[in-house]
């Protein structure tokens, strides 16, 4: 088949892959892609291309699916990386397209317009996937060469630069079907060994992390079978409903959840790595007795020793376990839901005036609706504890922990699902790092509703300061009004000073059929019974 330009090859390729929505930022380099994406699907232009990848990337997270993001060349390609590093921490499925050079001035060194060095290399280095289209018949294979790799467990971002003058010229395109991909999976001796481990257990516990996100039915069926208390990951939430009694959720490190573990008797665990963060920088100390899936042969093991590792699918792999599950002895779900209230209960005191806003958001949520959080205070306190989560795809939020990426990401998932609603929680500090996609949210006004928790400056690293150093350094910031800021956009704006403000103030802003900005003004709401501070161990303290 023959196309005009590579802009209707991609256009092709991508409804193909049933993407409807592209986010990018226009350039020479990239200009018959973005208006052939413009002209037959819905171009998104975000105003930074970390933004772009960003919000592709919440696009196919809020989707179950791939995301496309389009940059240019160099700088354009340079300021995506850090979106890159971010989606390849979360395994996030994104098809990233940045432009290049003419073919003719590739790797000269001449100072061409947009050239960097090695762009290829910047990119392998932050992609699960990396390629360069070297000639008009080779694109479309590469093309879907890449979406396949992003989608294929544990998925991840896919690059493909395209020099611009290949771009332009007529293509040819052989959509060759292709073999589909081997999934590993356990030995039966491997299986059996582990089943007739978790048949033993009388006081069983499951930690699930983003690995198991497509198999919610077979995580809850283990779980109906044992009466075995589910622990999670943050990557985990939702996969099993969070209003689920046996539901504990993203509570490891705390002191009834440590007490739980050392009285279990086997551990199942699913997909996680076992990120620092969730581990008490790996202090956490787990059975001795653990099975652990993932479908990463290297992740076996890596972390904590394992009785038992089954390299495969986890919906296939737990499939497998069930007929060995066997119930809990008499009390241990009873103790299992105790510990969920507990550690619910007590967050949700030590967070004070704040609990307001977060019992506000989820009363006025539908039950199908995305909440994208940002790095800052309220989201990492209890936001990605407290606030419940019923599905994988509405959990949204920068896995590798990068500052600022919240509103794109927000962006991304409020117009992959414009039926429902969805919310941001963001700091004024984040919010900064990219506050010009303030005016993306004005053009393109999906329904979302943004939170910004104002407290001046990045409030983690002040209290860290304030608990272990003499002064502070860098965390004091000018910040802008609000009102006026929104009032310049052309966004509505609403703001949360008391508790018995979050709920009429919230149901206002979500109930819109556009976005609207929340700003909440910490210092008239009042502090936290308990400052948060991040689980990061510094040394000496």
């Amino acid at each position: 088949m023959r196309y005009d330009n590579g802009g209707d090859l991609l256009v092709t390729v991508l409804r193909e892959l049933g993407i409807d929505t592209v986010f990018g930022i226009v350039s020479v380099h990239n200009l018959p892609l973005v208006e052939a994406v413009d002209r037959e699907l819905r171009f998104v232009p975000v105003r930074h291309e970390a933004s772009a990848v960003n919000a592709a990337d919440a696009y196919g997270r809020a989707r179950g699916t791939l995301g496309c993001a389009l940059t240019s060349t160099g700088t354009g390609a340079g300021n995506a990386a850090g979106s890159l590093i971010e989606a390849l921490s979360a395994g996030s499925s994104v098809l990233h397209i940045t432009g290049q050079v003419e073919s003719e001035f590739l790797g000269s060194g001449r100072g061409f317009i947009h050239e960097t060095k090695d762009q290829l290399g910047m990119l392998s280095a932050v992609s699960t996937y990396a390629a360069s289209v070297p000639d008009a018949e080779q694109a479309g294979r590469i093309l879907r060469e890449a979406a396949r790799a992003a989608l294929t467990a544990p998925g991840g971002p896919a690059s493909v630069e395209w020099p611009i003058d290949l771009q332009f010229a007529a293509q040819t395109d052989d959509p060759a079907e292709p073999p589909a991909a081997a999934v590993p999976a356990p030995a039966e001796g491997e299986l059996a060994a582990a089943g007739a481990l978790l048949a033993t257990a009388r006081r069983p516990l499951i930690w699930a992390g983003g690995g198991v996100a497509t198999a919610g039915s077979e995580l809850a069926g283990l779980l109906e079978a044992t009466g075995a208390g589910l622990l999670t990951s943050n990557s985990g939430r939702g996969a099993v409903p969070e209003d689920h009694e046996q539901v504990i959720g993203n509570f490891a490190t705390t002191p009834a959840v440590r007490a739980l573990l050392a009285d279990a008797d086997v551990l199942v665990t699913i997909g996680t790595h076992f990120r620092s963060n969730e581990t008490a920088d790996y202090t956490l100390e787990l059975p001795g007795a653990h099975i652990q899936i993932d479908i990463e042969q290297d992740a076996l093991g890596r972390v904590y020793p394992v009785a038992h590792a089954l390299h495969g699918d986890a919906a296939a792999t737990l499939t497998a376990l069930l007929p060995h599950a066997r119930p809990a002895e008499s009390g241990w779900t009873d103790r299992v839901g105790a510990v969920r209230t507990e550690v619910r209960v007590l967050l949700h005191d030590n967070i004070g005036p704040q609990a307001a806003i977060c019992d506000a958001i989820r009363a006025a949520l539908p039950r199908e609706a995305v909440v994208a959080r940002d790095v800052t205070i309220p989201s990492s306190s209890w936001g990605n504890r407290l606030l419940e989560m019923y599905d994988p795809r509405d959990n949204v939020f920068p896995r590798g922990g990068g500052i600022g990426q919240g509103l794109g990401m927000g962006i991304g998932a409020a117009l992959a699902r414009p039926d429902a609603p969805t919310v941001v929680i963001a700091g004024d500090g984040g919010l900064a790092v990219h506050l010009g996609e303030l005016l993306t949210l004005a053009q393109e006004r999906p329904r979302l509703t943004l939170i910004v928790f104002n407290d001046g400056g990045y409030g983690v690293l002040r209290n860290m300061q304030d608990r272990y150093s003499e002064r502070r350094s860098g965390v004091d910031l000018a910040t802008p009004d609000f009102e006026l800021l929104a009032r310049a956009c052309g966004l509505p704006y609403l703001r949360i000073a008391a508790e018995e403000h979050a709920g009429p103030v919230l149901d206002e802003a979500i109930a819109s059929e556009g976005p609207t900005l929340v700003e909440v003004d910490l210092t008239a709401l009042g502090p936290m019974k308990v400052p948060f501070t991040p689980p990061v161990r510094i040394p000496g303290q």
